[in-house]
C-alpha cells in the first residue's frame, strides 16, 4: 500500500491500470490498495471522466511540509506576505480536503489583536467563506461530498453570487466577531487548488473594505493560478 501511495505522489494523477503497470502487480489488488487509501482519505479522484488520483491535502495535518515539496505553498507565501502587508489582517492558504479545507500556510497580522489560523488545522465546508469561494467550480456530487448533504437554495445563491464576483465573505460564522474573505485558485480546467484568503476581526474588516479586499484577493488568487508571481509592495 505504501508503494501504490508512493507510486501516486510521485506521477499524480495517475490512474489505477497505470499504477499496477508501474508496480508490476495485479490491478485488482492496486484497486483494493487505493480504496482503501481513498477511504482513509490519503488521496482523491481528480475531476476527470476518466477516473486518476492525486494526493489529498490531508499530509498538511501532519506536518509543515517543507515548501521546496510544494510549488503552489512556495509561490503562495509571498502573496500571502504582499495580502497581509496591505490589509494588515491575517492571510492564509487553504486546500480542499475530503470533508472541507485544511490550513496549508498563513502569514499572521502583526495585530496583538489577530486571528491566526494553524497550517494543517480543518475548515468546515459549511457556511465559511472558503467553501463559497471555492464550491461554486465543483459538480454537484462534489458540493455534497464536501458539505456532507446537498447544498440548500440560499447556499446555492451564495455560491453563484461568490462566483460572479470572484471572492465569497463570511461574517461572524467560523468565530463570533470574526470575518474572513475568500477567492479561489484554479488550474487550467478551472478546477480549485485552494483557496486565498484573509481572516480578522470584524471591526476591523467592516463592510466597507470587503469589496476592496475582495478584488485585491481574486487578482492575487488570478496571478497564482497562472503561475505569476505577486510583486512585492513598494
Amino acid at each position: 500500500m505504501l508503494s501504490v501511495f508512493e507510486i501516486i505522489a510521485a506521477e499524480q494523477p495517475i490512474g489505477a491500470s497505470a499504477v499496477a503497470r508501474l508496480l508490476e502487480e495485479d490491478r485488482s489488488a492496486i484497486q483494493r490498495a487505493i480504496v482503501t487509501l481513498a477511504n482513509a482519505g490519503w488521496i482523491a479522484p481528480t475531476a476527470e471522466r476518466q477516473v486518476r488520483w492525486e494526493l489529498s491535502a490531508k499530509l498538511f495535518s501532519l506536518a509543515n511540509l517543507p515548501r521546496s515539496s510544494d510549488d503552489l505553498r512556495r509561490r503562495a507565501r509571498a502573496v500571502l506576505e504582499h495580502l497581509r502587508d496591505e490589509t494588515g489582517e491575517t492571510a492564509f492558504l487553504a486546500a480542499p480536503d475530503r470533508e472541507g479545507f485544511v490550513v496549508a500556510e498563513v502569514a499572521e497580522s502583526r495585530h496583538v489583536l489577530r486571528m491566526a489560523p494553524r497550517v494543517g488545522e480543518p475548515i468546515p465546508a459549511s457556511q465559511r467563506a472558503t467553501s463559497r469561494a471555492v464550491l461554486p467550480y465543483y459538480d454537484p456530487s462534489r458540493q455534497t461530498a464536501l458539505l456532507g448533504r446537498s447544498p440548500t437554495r440560499g447556499e446555492l445563491a451564495d455560491f453563484a453570487a461568490s462566483r460572479e464576483r470572484g471572492y465569497g465573505v463570511s461574517v461572524g460564522e467560523g468565530h463570533e466577531g470574526a470575518t474572513t474573505i475568500a477567492a479561489p485558485v484554479l488550474d487550467h480546467r478551472d478546477q480549485p487548488l485552494a483557496a486565498l484568503g484573509i481572516t480578522g476581526p470584524s471591526d476591523r474588516l467592516s463592510a466597507d473594505r470587503h469589496n476592496t479586499i475582495g478584488r485585491m484577493l481574486a487578482q492575487c488568487a488570478d496571478r497564482l493560478s497562472r503561475g505569476a508571481m505577486v510583486p512585492a509592495p513598494a
